[in-house]
């Protein structure tokens, strides 16, 4: 009798310490959580993204840098003179050399500076036969209604940024998957670390109970059969923790590769899971689930289809442009004294215009704008589809929370009824009133409802951890936040 209560110490004792070895790392749930978003491959991958959209965005910017143009050309003509029949020809020679430097204003208008340089050569009689002549000066072209203004001019600018924020969002989300991941495989880890201290006490009972059997059947208190029994508990059992030890190494592998630990090597868990009752506040849950990553990426594409929808609505407009130029110019037969007379002829030197084109019947202007808002009516019903969504979400993790609250609690009661079931099963044993396979299944009983014990708690900890997922707020519980200077730190690392 003595024998036997000294294995139900075991069998009701606390097994929430794993019996590692010294080599196995210990790892808290905030380490697990730090290493996930510092290594996890997937989250440093997802990161790349909005560093490409930084890059488009500089890229788009370019289209304010001045453009430089340098233009050269040279010509030879010969032509009958229309005055005299069978005079000769007129043979002219021209040279050019051009620069001009211009710059995109937000506007839409292009202001452009050039300096012009021409030569000609000529025996035409009525000419200065050889000369240069040099024009500076400046021309405006500005869009008045179709491109006018700076979401025109900028789309591309406007488009790359709200996709770099949307893309931002997506890494959120995508870290609000691999967080709640990290935590769930944790508590998994604990499950089966407890479930493999069940099974090793188990284990050891029935050995126990087997060493007692076979002395008790020597004495001729029992009879053989009751070895068989006891016997084939023990291989039972056998069988049920090398289950358990593959079941732990296997999870500890899927941990190492989530964490990018080294692949081989043990794991200790060092918190268990929460017991408390956690407060729910439906409304506020819900309020937190509205602004979750995934919602506010959707706002962001509609953010690009309505900017795209109001520069579609512009293009459908008339193209009038004001032209505008002014120029001083010079002349001479030698350069460069030609400059030295720039500005002292008497001829026009500016010159303003307005030039208007409209294609009849604007089809394709109109069907740009058409499909363009039909793209944001869609993405505000993706978005109240999410929403909706959400707000249902919210609403079964929270009856998650209530009921394995209570499950809980349930199981706790179990296994208080299973370990008062085997002691009182050890005692009829021990006088005969019940056999080796009765003591054995109840037992199987309490293992079961340890387990279930167990698993309630992991279930509970599961459903807080699926409320912070659908709300969005998993980063911020663990003191996690991601800011645009991350992914623009690994754009300016690109060399």
């Amino acid at each position: 009798m003595l024998k036997y209560l000294c294995v139900l110490c075991l069998v009701v004792c606390s097994a929430g310490n794993s019996l590692a070895e010294d080599s196995a790392r210990r790892l808290s749930l905030g380490d697990a959580i730090k290493l996930a978003v510092e290594k996890n491959l997937d989250v440093r991958a997802e990161l790349y993204n909005p560093a490409q959209f930084e890059a488009d965005i500089q890229r788009n910017k370019a289209i304010y840098d001045p453009l430089l143009s340098l233009q050269t050309s040279y010509g030879e003509t010969n032509s009958a003179s229309a005055s005299v029949l069978g005079s000769p020809s007129v043979k002219t020679k021209e040279l050019a050399l051009d620069a001009s430097l211009s710059q995109l204003f937000w506007t839409g208008g292009t202001l452009a500076a050039f300096f012009n340089n021409a030569y000609t050569s000529t025996n035409a009689s009525s000419t200065l036969g050889s000369y240069w002549q040099t024009s500076a000066g400046f021309s405006l072209s500005q869009p008045l209604l179709k491109n006018f203004g700076r979401e025109n001019t900028e789309l591309n600018i406007l488009v790359s940024r709200l996709s770099k924020f949307g893309s931002l969002e997506h890494f959120n989300s995508r870290l609000v998957a691999v967080v709640s991941q990290v935590r769930v495989e944790y508590f998994k880890l604990y499950s089966l670390r407890e479930t493999l201290e069940t099974r090793k006490t188990s284990l050891e009972l029935a050995r126990k109970i087997l060493s007692e059997t076979q002395a008790r059947v020597k004495a001729g208190v029992l009879p053989a059969m009751e070895i068989l029994n006891a016997e084939f508990g023990v291989a039972s059992r056998e069988k049920d923790l090398n289950d358990a030890e593959k079941a732990v190494r296997d999870q500890v592998d899927v941990i190492n590769l989530l964490l990018q630990l080294p692949s081989g090597g043990d794991l200790l868990i060092t918190d268990a899971p929460r017991r408390d009752n956690y407060d729910v506040k439906v409304q506020e849950e819900t309020q937190k689930a509205l602004n979750r990553p995934d919602i506010r990426e959707l706002k962001r594409n509609l953010d690009i289809a309505e900017l795209q929808t109001r520069v579609y609505r512009n293009k459908s407009l008339p193209d009038l442009t004001l032209n505008a130029s002014t120029a001083l110019t010079g002349l001479d037969r030698t350069y460069p004294r030609d400059m030295d007379k720039v500005g002292t002829f008497d001829y026009p030197v500016w010159s303003i215009g307005l030039n208007l084109a409209y294609p009849l019947g604007n089809n394709a202007a109109d069907n740009d704008y058409r499909k363009s808002r039909l793209k944001s009516e869609q993405i505000a019903l993706q978005i109240r589809s999410l929403e909706e969504s959400a707000i249902n979400d919210v609403r079964t993790a929270v009856r998650a929370i209530a009921a394995s609250f209570k499950q809980i609690e349930v199981t706790d009661r179990g296994r208080a009824f299973a370990e008062e079931r085997l002691r009182s099963f050890i005692r009829k044993n021990e006088v005969g009133l019940a056999t080796t396979k009765d003591v054995l299944d109840v037992e199987n009983d309490l293992n079961t409802a340890k387990n279930n014990q167990v698993q309630a708690l992991v279930d509970y900890n599961n459903a807080i951890t699926r409320l912070w997922q659908v709300t969005g707020e998993v980063l911020e519980r663990d003191g996690i936040r991601v800011v645009e200077g991350d992914a623009d730190r690994l754009y300016k690392n690109i060399h």
